[in-house]
């Protein structure tokens, strides 16, 4: 397949996220939810191969963009599957998904209050034995020693952002409060220097 071609397929698709398409995590059967959507971009193979793909995110501008990649791919797509909103506070019944997606969102928490009431969030919607697919900023590989603490689990990070962590002890409560199970060892990338980012997939017990 030509390198435009795939990128028709795929979008700008997390890597990490496609490794587990790869490993045929997701079913066609399931509800996915990706909260914290943005425009889409780990929408679009869902998308084009006939996934009950769902969004959420804040902004409205991206929200309308998803919408229109949704109609674009699919013309009968159901554009109200693509909610503006809080990840706080999302228009979902509980349970009413079988997999959620999460991909560098929870880092952007001004706190380890709004990170738990994101958290809540997501737990609420997603149905007992469904997946979670995390993916944000994480103290692995030494980053924490080189981060300035600026209070209520966020950090300057040496590559200049501000950033909530998933320390080791605070994922360890998050997976005691929401019962959940490792589908796979959890990982760390490491961009040496300068900022680790975590990959967790789970199973919400």
């Amino acid at each position: 397949m030509k390198v435009k071609k795939l990128n028709q397929l795929l979008g700008n698709i997390d890597i990490y996220l496609l490794d587990q398409i790869l490993k045929k995590r997701f079913t066609k059967s399931m509800k996915i939810l990706d909260a914290g959507c943005g425009e889409g971009r780990n929408t679009i193979y869902f998308l084009n191969e006939g996934y009950q793909i769902f969004g959420a995110d804040s902004n409205p501008i991206a929200i309308q963009m998803a919408r229109i990649y949704a109609q674009t791919i699919q013309k009968d797509y159901d554009i109200y599957r693509f909610q503006t909103s809080i990840i706080e506070d999302m228009p979902f019944h509980a349970g009413a998904f079988d997999a959620l997606i999460s991909s560098a969102v929870l880092h952007f928490a001004k706190s380890e209050a709004q990170f738990f009431k994101m958290m809540d969030e997501m737990m609420r919607v997603l149905k007992p034995g469904g997946i979670f697919f995390l993916r944000m900023t994480t103290a692995a590989g030494g980053i924490l020693e080189k981060s300035p603490d600026l209070g209520e689990g966020v950090y300057l990070l040496p590559d200049g952002t501000e950033r909530f962590l998933l320390t080791a002890e605070l994922e360890k409560e998050v997976v005691a409060k929401y019962n959940l199970n490792y589908l796979e060892p959890p990982k760390s990338v490491l961009v040496h220097g300068l900022r680790a980012m975590g990959v967790f997939v789970w199973e919400k017990g």
